[in-house]
């Protein structure tokens, strides 16, 4: 360990509130799933697993915590993604 670095403690009620969001947007993606929207299913079931992701890398890789540039990093990964799943349902919806 380097001079200088500083560890962020977490409470294990902040852990367990992360956990029970989770819990709750998989119940909710499962919803989801049955409702049959259409061509929304697909988004629907994006959106839910990027916010599950997202929490996923804050909390509980502490990402919240880092520097950062790596949240930055971070987000132009993901606007990126965006895009190119974006682009993708153009493509496909336009064929």
């Amino acid at each position: 360990m380097q001079q200088g670095e500083e560890h962020t403690l977490v409470k294990a009620r902040t852990y367990a509130a992360v956990y029970a969001a989770l819990l709750v947007l998989t119940a909710v993606t499962i919803a989801v799933a049955r409702m049959h929207l259409g061509q929304f299913s697909v988004l629907g079931a994006l959106v839910i697993a990027s916010i599950k992701a997202s929490l996923v890398l804050l909390w509980f890789m502490h990402l919240k915590y880092e520097n950062k540039l790596f949240m930055i990093m971070f987000v132009v990964a993901v606007a990126f993604l965006t895009i190119a799943i974006g682009v993708t349902f153009l493509d496909i919806a336009y064929r």
